[in-house]
């Protein structure tokens, strides 16, 4: 007989989870013990978030299920903002909580807390681990995690259940996501036809496509019909930057000039496209309908046209839409190329003093083609957004239906141990590191050369414009005094501060090619921000 410590661990090594991300206490002592020697292992981080995000970037990265794990009372509540990052990201993630005994269930008792209702709105599903019932609920936490929309799914692992021996049998985990529903071949020939009857019909894509394994066929559909498109943030890298036919990122950086361009839209045509990211009503006028392909129905308001939804696998539709007779439209794809230097000229202003865009061009001229950039969210992830050439799908990593900063610092370092192989750097505002700054002795205490680039500017700049544009005081938003003086190093990572794009580039060439992790503090000047964004 074994522990159910150790069944649940059995079940995440049959599930594809090769790492627990989280943060030890005295409830949870027994199922980390249980990890110890297995092919599952434990890593300690310095906060309960950053397990959440941790997982979340797992799980993104391979397709199977992340795993995190806190004590209970303030370390579930920690972890909320990881697991919530996995909810509005539509990630496959298994978030346990350690909880008190049974004994003390409804009594009054530190820390003690329902962890079930706390994480409800924020998973999937919400249950409580039974003796002699570990195998069929993880079974279907397995499948209820990766079913579309995937997504977390919250497990509360009593202190004594942990401890428990069972005569449970593992022939009862076999965990089988339902397959996606199967569509209706004729609804190709409704799509064909509305594509036919459009003047100017325009291809928009969002972060379900990363995660269809359809990114041949995308462009195939989209290069053979020669049609225009548009993408979400989470999306960038499923169509090429460049030599294609991609007009901008909707919801970021100028994204007026995006809008010039495909203001004579009269037909969406909605591929992988989930409005987590950016509301359909924030861009596609009412009268232009909306066709939706996509593994779920289209979430859009009333009054808006939906003629036609193919729901189902992306992969086998667009397979379908490829077959089709060339599409004939009314778009100009010869200004296209024009448009997008008017873009990128708007992207890149003239500017005296070190700036945020000369950092993020000289990390793509260095990064190689298949380095993976991470960014975290503040003003820099807006020039991000429109400017950086991911060079394909999975090159870049944001959090962007949950929004959240502080992501990442630990989600770099996952990224990293997924992908030990690739080079991994992050880029993230001073607010966002200042959050999550302890998560670089993470990297330091695994040996994990990530290069951590901050942009120092001492404000909140995202608020700071904001404020700015509505006239508001200055005020809330400086983070550092201008009598700031930088650190040689945090928490054993070597700290390069560069005012200079050279001083820059040179630092970030060593940064990739140490063994190490680094710090680079950017010092830029965040003014281009009042126009950029």
């Amino acid at each position: 007989m074994r522990s159910h410590a150790e069944i649940v661990v059995e079940t995440l090594e049959k599930a594809g989870t090769k790492y627990v991300f989280g943060y030890p206490g005295g409830q949870n002592a027994r199922f980390i013990e249980a990890m110890h020697g297995s092919k599952v292992e434990f890593v300690l981080v310095t906060q309960e978030a950053c397990a959440g995000f941790m997982a979340d970037v797992y799980g993104r990265m391979t397709g199977k299920p992340g795993a995190c794990l806190s004590t209970l009372g303030p370390g579930a509540t920690n972890m909320t903002t990881g697991v919530g990052n996995a909810f509005l990201d539509r990630v496959p993630v298994l978030a346990f909580t350690a909880q008190m005994g049974k004994v003390w269930k409804g009594r009054t008792v530190q820390m003690q807390i329902d962890h079930q209702k706390l994480y409800a709105p924020i998973t999937k599903w919400t249950v409580e681990l039974e003796s002699g019932k570990v195998y069929p609920i993880m079974k279907k936490a397995v499948e209820t995690a990766l079913a579309e929309q995937p997504g977390p799914v919250h497990l509360d692992f009593p202190e004594d259940l942990a401890e428990e021996l069972s005569a449970e049998v593992n022939g009862e985990f076999n965990p089988f996501p339902p397959p996606l529903p199967s569509f209706d071949p004729k609804a190709l020939g409704r799509v064909e036809d509305l594509l036919r009857n459009a003047r100017y019909p325009l291809v928009a894509i969002g972060l379900t496509m990363n995660r269809a394994g359809a990114t041949r066929e995308l462009r195939e559909f989209v290069d053979k019909h020669r049609l225009p498109v548009v993408t979400t943030l989470m999306a960038k890298g499923q169509i090429a930057e460049e030599g294609s036919q991609l007009v901008g990122v909707v919801g970021r950086a100028r994204r007026d000039i995006v809008a010039e361009y495909y203001k004579p839209v009269d037909l969406v045509l909605a591929i992988g496209y989930d409005p987590v990211e950016f509301n359909y009503e924030d861009w596609v006028r009412k009268d232009v309908p909306v066709i939706n392909i996509n593994t779920v129905p289209i979430d859009i308001a009333g009054g808006y046209s939906v003629p036609c939804q193919v729901i189902g696998d992306i992969r086998d539709i667009l397979k379908g839409l490829v077959k089709l007779a060339k599409i004939e439209h009314q778009w100009d794809l010869k200004a296209l190329p024009a448009h997008r230097k008017k873009l990128y000229d708007a992207l890149t202003p003239t500017q005296k003093n070190f700036s945020p865009h000369h950092a993020l061009l000289a990390m793509r001229e260095i990064l190689p083609a298949d380095g993976i950039l991470v960014a975290d969210v503040g003003a820099h992830t807006h020039i991000i957004g429109q400017l950086w050439d991911t060079r394909g799908p999975g090159n870049f990593l944001v959090s962007n239906g949950w929004s959240s900063m502080g992501f990442a610092i630990p989600a770099a370092i996952a990224a990293k141990l997924v992908k030990p192989e690739r080079p991994v750097t992050a880029v993230v505002g001073d607010g966002g590191f200042l959050m999550k700054v302890g998560e670089i002795n993470t990297a330091v205490r695994l040996k994990i050369p990530v290069v951590f680039v901050v942009f120092r500017d001492r404000f909140l700049s995202l608020i700071k414009v904001k404020q700015s544009r509505k006239e508001f005081h200055r005020y809330g938003v400086e983070l550092l005094g201008s009598d700031y003086a930088p650190s040689d190093n945090f928490f054993g990572a070597k700290v390069v501060v560069a005012r200079e794009e050279e001083e820059f580039r040179d630092a970030f060439n060593r940064g990739l090619e140490g063994k190490q992790p680094v710090v680079i503090e950017a010092v830029v000047d965040p003014t281009e921000y009042d126009v950029i964004i």
